[in-house]
């Protein structure tokens, strides 16, 4: 029997080192996409797909996060008061329900599959997905975490969310190799992190969406340093994968790695311009900046 995915897993304990000096005391995860934090945008696609459970793995100098996530009594008496009753809903809409986010420390950077294994005891022995705050999967339709559970509960086994790229730009990747690269799902046969150029198995990069059985923790508790000096998630994922199923699941819109200056400010333009309330008057802002 297909156990029902409940949990899903968000790192969110790195320094943000590439957006220096905005990140040194704000985290990463809390710099706005239009009005929202990053961290919330991809709080609100694992809500869409039926995620109960919230657990944040966080760091040193990471609290706001958490605050985040929880009441705030003088802002909203403030709000309540002064009758703004729209925002006052939004900030509500916005809170997981009571008991429903747990925060653990990763207390060291030792790369994401040690932030993963952080999260074991909370997780427990159930299948559980992972979202990579950084990375926004931007669709119209149905969110890419919502069409990996479809395809879970169809398949079972071990989900990565996957999208093309140019094939001069595979190195730079996590890439996987399947039996159909054009299929919406198809079973994984190869995995690669950051294959040397001309050697990938596909075109298709992992975008940082999983869905993993806990036995990915008894292999992460015993898995060795790796690239970087860190342990490594993929080095865990492809000696599980000698024992269990891994698919691919095909996103097919957006995705703007926001831990990226370029991505962000491409996340930011491609949010407002989808807004009614900012679309109009910002697409004719940068035809004018566009014409000087």
């Amino acid at each position: 029997m297909i156990k029902k995915i409940r949990k899903a897993v968000f790192p969110v304990a790195g320094l943000g080192t590439r957006f220096l000096p905005a990140t040194k005391a704000i985290p990463k995860e809390m710099l706005t996409i239009v009005d929202r934090p990053v961290v919330q945008h991809v709080v609100d696609e694992a809500r869409a797909a039926g995620i109960e459970h919230f657990v944040f793995v966080t760091g040193r100098n990471k609290a706001v996060i958490e605050d985040h996530f929880d009441m705030a009594y003088e802002l909203d008496d403030t709000l309540a008061k002064r009758g703004k009753v729209k925002e006052l809903d939004a900030l509500k809409h916005d809170l997981p329900a009571a008991g429903t986010a747990s925060f653990t420390r990763q207390q060291a950077p030792l790369g994401l599959g040690h932030a993963v294994w952080c999260a074991r005891d909370i997780v427990g022995d159930e299948p559980f997905a992972l979202l990579l705050p950084d990375m926004l999967h931007h669709t119209s339709g149905k969110g890419c975490l919502a069409e990996m559970i479809a395809a879970y509960e169809e398949h079972g086994g071990n989900h990565i969310a996957v999208a093309p790229v140019p094939e001069d730009q595979t190195h730079q990747y996590g890439i996987v190799g399947v039996a159909d690269a054009k299929a919406k799902v198809s079973q994984i046969s190869k995995m690669v992190e950051k294959p040397p150029k001309g050697t990938a198995p596909s075109n298709l990069h992992i975008t940082g969406r999983y869905i993993l059985q806990p036995t990915i923790f008894d292999l992460l508790a015993k898995q060795e340093k790796g690239a970087g000096n860190e342990i490594q998630l993929t080095d865990s994922m492809i000696a599980l994968a000698q024992k269990e199923k891994f698919f691919a699941v095909r996103f097919d819109g957006d995705i703007f790695d926001t831990g990226s200056k370029i991505g962000f400010l491409s996340a930011n333009v491609a949010y407002a311009l989808e807004r009614g309330d900012l679309g109009p008057q910002l697409r004719a802002e940068i035809e004018r900046l566009l014409k000087r």
